[in-house]
């Protein structure tokens, strides 16, 4: 029988799995989704920009996943939790499983979620966990790249010619309810904020909503205002099939072929 001490640790490190299964899985998704516009963007310099923006986020998914998998002690690896995973076995955000569609609603999706991502990194530098302080501060610096520039991307298309201004604000309409869940603390997020952790998620609201007021200033673009937010994603309750359709193409090649390696 379990003593309580060994009943906390245990309930600490299924907590502390799903917490690195979401920031593993947040990165893994929007990179792939990323990755879909390599041969396709609409300049060569924003093909290049988005290639690396999508390297960025894989590479920080497999320092996360690596570390759940560590956590996890089933001798599952990085890849594993990629690729042999099934959907509803993912804990990422609504957010970042949503289509691509055109380049403005690729660009308002990947502004949305950079803008909480970078304050959720410097908060975690703080992390009581020097494991996740350590990931923190690594990943900090690419996703400080990847706010600035997809914040000025916003700001150059959102007050730009009226075509660009009306698919933008046609993105921001469409993927801002969405942006709720990001914030909506759950058993999860309160085990590892009482530990120290984690930040609350809650208390990311107000810079995040602060700094996303500037940009959509300076974009000239109007944020309808509404409680409403999608959720389900993070805790894996309820995936749009936009993930499903998404991870046969990512996950194909590992299930036909069972450990290939090359």
């Amino acid at each position: 029988m379990a003593t309580p001490a060994s009943s906390t640790a245990a309930q600490l490190d299924e907590a502390l799995f799903t917490f690195l299964l979401r920031m593993g899985d947040n990165t893994l998704v929007l990179g792939h989704r990323v990755s879909e516009w390599c041969g396709h963007a609409p300049v060569l310099e924003e093909d290049i920009a988005l290639a690396n923006t999508a390297l960025d986020l894989i590479g920080q998914t497999q320092m996360w996943l690596g570390l759940a998998a560590d956590v996890e002690g089933q001798g599952r690896s990085a890849d594993d939790l990629a690729m042999l995973r099934d959907v509803w076995d993912f804990r990422n955000l609504l957010l970042v499983e949503q289509p691509n569609g055109d380049f403005g609603q690729t660009i308002m999706r990947q502004y949305l979620f950079d803008q909480f991502h970078l304050l959720l990194l410097r908060a975690l530098q703080d992390s009581a966990d020097d494991r996740i302080a350590g990931i923190a501060a690594k990943a900090v610096k690419e996703v400080g790249y990847h706010v600035e520039r997809s914040a000025e991307t916003v700001i150059g298309l959102g007050d730009g010619t009226e075509e660009s201004h009306g698919r933008m604000q046609a993105a921001l309409d469409w993927l801002s309810p969405y942006v709720g869940e990001m914030f909506v603390s759950d058993e999860i997020d309160a085990e590892m904020a009482t530990r120290g952790i984690v930040p609350d998620p809650a208390s990311l609201r107000a810079p995040y909503d602060a700094a996303l007021a500037e940009v959509l200033a300076k974009a000239t673009l109007s944020r309808h205002e509404g409680d409403f937010a999608h959720q389900g994603g993070k805790t894996g309750f309820r995936h749009s099939e936009h993930l499903g359709h998404m991870l046969t193409q990512m996950q194909w090649l590992q299930r036909a072929y069972p450990g290939a390696a090359w």
